[in-house]
């Protein structure tokens, strides 16, 4: 049995805007960049088609991915969220006990991750640790850093 994706409805809703993209338009404008590098002759030495190609290769590919990661999609639902613990969808603010310092992160699934934008997986070691805990809680977690000492501070939805 495959796993599910775990997904927020913004992660839901970006993939597939991203999928009906990719199918709608994207696939358009590369057949089309196939179709004018053919109509310029000898394809062995076509740099465009060889491009062009790989291009479709790799649209195909992110749309199969996307289809895959949708077939298989739980979405969690933020306004049902528990708030009394930690769980995907919600957002937490947590202390650095080491370092003095607060932090405010997203609890998301493992496809909607990205630490740039404050969303950390609920299968990283910090996401997996975090996941259950009730503000108070002390939570330490093992990475290839060293030990991490956190302490929940808040616990809101993240909508």
């Amino acid at each position: 049995m495959e796993k599910k994706n775990l997904l927020t409805y913004e992660g839901l809703q970006k993939l597939e805007t991203e999928l009906h993209e990719l199918k709608v338009v994207k696939r358009k404008e590369v057949s089309q960049k196939i179709k004018e590098a053919r109509e310029q002759g000898d394809l062995s030495e076509n740099a465009e088609y060889d491009a062009a190609k790989d291009e479709q290769r790799d649209i195909e590919a992110r749309i199969e991915e996307i289809e895959k990661i949708l077939k298989n999609a739980e979405v969690v639902v933020e306004d049902e969220v528990d708030l009394d613990k930690i769980n995907v969808g919600c957002k937490v603010k947590i202390l650095d006990c080491e370092f003095d310092e607060e932090l405010e992160y997203k609890i998301v699934g493992s496809t909607e991750a990205s630490s740039l934008q404050g969303k950390i997986s609920n299968e990283s070691p910090v996401g997996k640790a975090l996941i259950g805990a009730k503000v108070g809680d002390k939570v330490t977690i093992e990475t290839q850093a060293g030990v991490m000492e956190y302490k929940v501070l808040g616990i809101q939805r993240s909508n």
